[in-house]
């Protein structure tokens, strides 16, 4: 008797290293295996191996699992008959003593393991597995028939013809999202901005027309001198009367070299421009990236589909999309808002509105004008007064100054959610 009971603790044992390595199989992260394979890892490459054949992978584990199952029944409806005779009420207790026992000690407990530490379960499973794979391959090619063709009269994919553990754009999103402490936060902020970045043209990270430093070549001598001399730029384009005008692009550091060797010369000055690069406008911020480095360029000029100027982009300008602004070059303020005591802001009606949910956490629409000025003139429908007030995006907008047709300065409160602020 003593016997019997030690071949059924057996069986159950045996009974849950099965249940275990289905589980943990099943739940082991493949790129996580990927990568411990590749480092050399031989339990990992076995269950890669495994992994790619999942019908056989499933097939020898139930295989064993099932047999042991039946096999300790078996064997505790005899101890059950040896101990209370043969009758209903042995049977009865068997069953469910039986039930109770492989319920709990091969099924549950080691699959909630199995489940726990997938990465460390499957591997070790893996050398027992492999072994057992190829010396029941008969066994399981046979079972596997009927399984086949069962699949194909419900006309259900097979492994081979599922999809597998492809990931898209949007679940790469979010396993990065929630990534947590396995990646640094500006690591993790890089990398969505880089998918952000697909759905992003030149249009939303330029700086508008408004906001273009340019030499006009018309100017006096001494203007020119003066504006290359405190320019904070590498690059500037050069224009005669009118910023459509575009004669070339102005290399900074060269220019302000030539003058140290000679007096300024027009001609001279104009001669040393390198020619415009210009990018229709709407074009993919990856792709320019692209023909930024093809074309060994650092700047362009966006234009629409009439050749009028509307604004400028650098490698600069797209990198800050990706890694955010670099904020060492130039203090906040000039970025366009100011903090005020009352924890409001005094913003710029051309700050780009991107730049502003990023910067402020604010909720802004982008999905029309791209700047504040055209946000609040497209909400209004109206050229607005100084004095008045709008409720747009959770924030209330307050027009501080108006120049020329346009909303110069905005002065911007965040509204609590509770209050009564009419849109």
């Amino acid at each position: 008797m003593g016997a019997l009971l030690g071949v059924l603790f057996v069986m159950l044992l045996l009974s849950g290293f099965f249940s275990a390595a289905e589980t943990s199989m099943m739940a082991v992260n493949r790129y996580r295996l990927k990568h411990m394979a590749k480092s050399g890892h031989r339990g990992a490459k076995l269950a890669e191996w495994l992994l790619a054949r999942t019908d056989k992978l499933l097939g020898v584990v139930l295989l064993g699992n099932n047999l042991i199952n039946a096999a300790s029944a078996s064997l505790l409806t005899v101890v059950a008959f040896r101990l209370f005779g043969e009758n209903e009420l042995a049977l009865s207790l068997a069953t469910v003593t039986v039930t109770f026992l492989i319920l709990v000690f091969s099924e549950v407990t080691p699959k909630v393991i199995g489940a726990t530490y997938p990465e460390r379960i499957a591997p070790a499973a893996s050398y027992v597995l492999v072994p057992l794979l190829k010396l029941f391959n008969p066994v399981v090619w046979f079972v596997n028939l009927f399984v086949q063709a069962l699949l194909r009269v419900l006309r259900l994919p097979t492994a081979e013809g599922a999809s597998g553990n492809s990931m898209g754009v949007e679940e790469l999103r979010t396993l990065l999202a929630e990534s947590g402490s396995f990646l640094p936060s500006n690591h993790r902020s890089i990398l969505l901005n880089l998918f952000d970045l697909e759905n992003l043209t030149v249009d939303d990270a330029m700086r508008p027309r408004g906001e273009v430093e340019a030499i006009d070549l018309d100017d006096d001598e001494n203007e020119i001198v003066q504006r290359l001399s405190t320019s904070q730029h590498a690059h500037l384009p050069a224009f005669r009367g009118e910023l459509n005008n575009v004669v070339g692009i102005v290399n900074i550091r060269r220019a302000l070299a030539q003058l140290r060797e000679a007096e300024f010369d027009l001609a001279a000055f104009q001669s040393g421009m390198r020619a415009s690069y210009f990018i229709p406008s709407g074009t993919p911020l990856l792709t320019q990236l692209t023909h930024f480095q093809e074309n060994r360029q650092s700047m362009g000029l966006v234009v629409d589909e009439y050749g009028e100027l509307i604004g400028l982009v650098t490698v600069e300008d797209i990198l800050e999309e990706i890694v955010g602004e670099f904020t060492g070059k130039i203090p906040l303020a000039g970025r366009g808002w100011a903090k005020q005591p009352d924890g409001g802001y005094l913003v710029e009606g051309s700050v780009n509105l991107r730049n502003l949910n990023r910067k402020l956490g604010l909720e802004f629409p982008l999905d029309g004008a791209r700047t504040l000025n055209g946000l609040i003139l497209e909400h209004l429908e109206t050229m607005p007064e100084p004095g008045v007030m709008i409720k747009l995006a959770g924030c209330t907008l307050e027009i501080v100054q108006m120049q020329e047709r346009v909303v110069k300065t905005v002065r911007i409160q965040v509204v609590p959610r509770s209050s009564g602020v009419a849109e």
